[in-house]
């Protein structure tokens, strides 16, 4: 049986502060969950909107190591950036607060010292790296070397970001310390593990009975961790950026971030309402909606909600809409290597284009499966459906209302068949998008919302006010009287969506409207809010026992105020009623915009090709096995000088070299076409093994071989004497 409850409160991942955010996080967290908790606003509902920067971990220290600066330097510096990121699209949590503040440090701490007090957790000894050198333990991420499955010789000792495998550091070939260059040792040491296993019969009845409605790449994640065993996860580091774990005996050693991260959204409550944060948190009256990516679902459905049932005073979590990853130009987003739209950057190149990402995303949202985010879709979903469609739409039917009724909404008389099926669509598309959005189905959801513009697009070009206004202006008051509903209808339907769009609208419609409550102003009482047209997004506050403006101040701007119950009713807006001056609500994206956008993702990908190859050229080869001095009395090496060269037929790799040993001149067939020309060739002094037997290659008696250096990136160079020698010269 559902329950109702009172309250939602909606959380975010919290961003890690080591870098800006990109398009994969907006399209598998921010954008569906900013839908959500918009949409729930404008039902009415109480919504709490909790965010923050997850500051602690090893990526961090490695930056800061790597930059010569602070842990704390670089966790400002992009705590800053992400914050002001999120609020230029539109993303505007209640508080978007941080891991390292005060609030957070004290609640975390509590948080582990009741789990510790109640024994909750098991200790271990286990043998961990070390750098010798830098006498430090190393987490898996400060230890590098060469991927076994691929060959990637810059793997970490988690993952392989080349291939995607999972690994430990047991598996790298060559392993090293990014502190040193060291080869890690293991050391004994002490931590604390949360012992999940003892929570796995309690997991599987709470997921996978009682939860079988979460969307089935969550549920059957969850399944598949749950049917291959759990293991006992350590919440302990030895690191020196975390916060320390408030018991004796544990100098050294800090929070885990796995295990401090999810209390942030607890600390972050705790910190904006200060003392009513419990009602949030401790009452079974409120529902609980974790919004993650694909990469979080085992720690917001099997840790963080084993370490709330182990406290015991927490509500459980409701829902978890993960949803997968999103690729970019078919190839997976990469940080490190650049490849990422970043959400900054777009803000910075895209003015007034905020709605476009959001819309572009929600409608090719990875939500059950990974997708694929080209500029080139960005641009035809724009162009054909944003500007074609929904923009084309509003513009007509208010700039019509403008020229024929100057700017007031004309009256409506009898509607013909064709009106009244136009009008009768909309509440069935409602009814979808409510269904869509509840069930975290956001792609559904927003082709609902562009249905109810197309419906309208298709309505005003089969009616054609514009023609019948010159025979018929009765005729064409009620087209554009339906019109204009309909219009409103779109300034509802798409506030979750595109509320930059829904803004504009509103302002051309001179229409305010009712979108929820307000907790930002912490424990002040929550209000009512109401958007009103031509303030930007300037809030007229009410107390929440208030359900209208009253008539006084501010009454012109709140002459007609819109809730979600209106969408589809048919007369949103009164005759007479005075609209705002017409403006575009969406411009084209030109084709030079999206080829510079592609231009520079290449540019990227070279940049990220020619320092990997650069890499690869300073990589030396392990030494091989020892020899003995006598084996190396056996080798025959001499200098020559090449008399001749000229390409082997029908091989893209060997050149033939006629070279003079000093004894003799023979022939020398060797695969260096790729890296020399045969006519660099003819005179350069060489070094060869001379006595290697000798062998055919393409029919060619080859005799001896060239000596030549091979850098790690594969190219090759002669080995030639500084100064010219007699040929035949021994080396040795």
């Amino acid at each position: 049986m559902e329950k109702n409850f009172k309250r939602t409160l909606v959380t975010c991942a919290l961003p890690y502060a080591n870098g800006p955010v990109h398009i994969g996080h907006l399209a598998g967290v921010y954008v569906p969950a900013d839908i959500y908790v918009r949409y729930l606003r404008m039902k009415g509902e109480d919504v709490l909107y909790i965010c923050g920067s997850d500051e602690h971990g090893v990526p961090i220290t490695i930056k800061a190591r790597a930059q010569g600066v602070s842990p704390q330097d670089i966790v400002d510096k992009y705590h800053g950036i992400i914050k002001d990121s999120f609020s230029r699209l539109g993303i505007n949590f209640d508080i978007y607060s941080r891991t390292t503040s005060k609030v957070h440090e004290k609640n975390a701490s509590d948080f582990f010292k009741k789990l510790y007090d109640d024994d909750k957790f098991i200790t271990k000894e286990t043998e961990q790296f070390f750098d010798p050198e830098a006498k430090a333990f190393l987490a898996d991420r400060y230890i590098v070397g060469t991927c076994p499955k691929c060959g990637n010789p810059n793997a970490y000792g988690d993952q392989c970001e080349k291939c995607g495998s999972t690994l430990s550091p047991e598996e790298l070939i060559d392993p090293k310390s990014k502190l040193s260059g060291a080869a890690p040792i293991k050391v004994k040491t002490k931590h604390w593990y949360m012992p999940l296993n003892e929570y796995e019969p309690w997991l599987r009845d709470w997921i996978l009975e009682q939860h079988k409605e979460w969307k089935t790449n969550v549920y059957g994640q969850c399944k598949s961790w749950l049917d291959g065993g759990l293991q006992p996860r350590a919440v302990s580091r030895d690191l020196d950026w975390g916060i320390p774990l408030p018991i004796d005996g544990a100098e050294g050693k800090v929070l885990y971030v796995w295990f401090d991260a999810p209390i942030g959204y607890i600390s972050n409550t705790q910190e904006l309402l200060l003392k009513s944060w419990k009602e949030w948190w401790q009452s079974q009256d409120t529902r609980l909606i974790h919004f993650i990516g694909k990469d979080n679902i085992v720690f917001h459905c099997i840790v963080f909600p084993s370490m709330l049932k182990a406290h015991g005073d927490y509500i459980l979590p409701d829902n978890v809409p993960a949803n997968e990853f999103l690729n970019l130009e078919g190839d997976k987003i990469s940080t490190s290597h650049n490849w990422a739209v970043w959400l900054n950057e777009y803000a910075d190149e895209f003015p007034g284009q905020e709605d476009v990402l959001r819309y572009v995303l929600c409608a090719n949202a990875p939500e059950t499966k990974d997708n694929d985010f080209t500029w080139k879709d960005f641009q035809a979903r724009n162009n054909s459906e944003l500007v074609a469609i929904f923009g084309n739409f509003v513009n007509r039917a208010v700039v019509l209302t403008e020229k024929y009724f100057g700017g007031k909404v004309p009256p409506r008389g009898a509607l013909q068949p064709i009106d009244e099926e136009a009008l009768a669509q909309i509440p069935q598309c409602r009814k979808n998008l409510e269904a869509a959005i509840e069930t975290f189905h956001f792609r559904d959801a927003l082709k609902e919302a562009m249905n109810i513009a197309r419906i309208g697009n298709k309505y005003i070009s089969d009616t054609e006010p514009w023609k019948v206004a010159k025979t018929d202006m009765s005729r064409c008051a009620t087209i554009l009287n339906v019109s204009l509903q309909i219009c409103a209808d779109l300034a509802l339907a798409f506030e979750p969506f595109t509320p930059f769009a829904a803004e504009r609208l509103r302002n051309m419609l001179c229409v305010g409207v009712k979108a929820g409550y307000d907790h930002r102003a912490g424990e002040g009482k929550p209000t009512v809010n109401f958007y009103k047209a031509g303030e930007g997004r300037a809030l007229h506050t009410l107390p929440s026992s208030q359900s209208e403006p009253q008539a006084g101040s501010n009454e012109n701007a709140f002459r007609i105020v819109l809730d979600w119950e209106m969408l589809g009713s048919q007369d949103l807006l009164p005759e007479g009623h005075e609209l705002g001056k017409p403006e575009l609500l969406f411009s084209k994206v030109e084709d030079s915009v999206v080829e510079a956008q592609i231009a520079k993702l290449n540019a990227a990908k070279a940049a990220n090709e020619e320092a990997a190859k650069a890499e690869a050229a300073n990589e030396v080869e392990p030494q091989k096995a020892e020899c003995s001095f006598d084996d190396f009395q056996k080798m025959d090496i001499r200098t020559a000088t090449v008399l001749a060269a000229e390409r082997v037929p029908k091989s893209d790799k060997l050149l033939k070299l006629s070279i003079d040993t000093g004894i003799d001149k023979r022939t020398i067939v060797s695969g260096i076409a790729k890296f020399y020309a045969p006519e660099d060739l003819v005179g350069k002094q060489i070094c060869i093994l001379a006595n290697l037997k000798p062998r055919t290659i393409f029919g060619i008696e080859s005799k001896g071989m060239i000596l030549m250096a091979q850098q790690g990136d594969g190219a090759m160079r002669f080995i030639t004497p500084q100064e010219t020698l007699h040929n035949g010269s021994v080396i040795g």
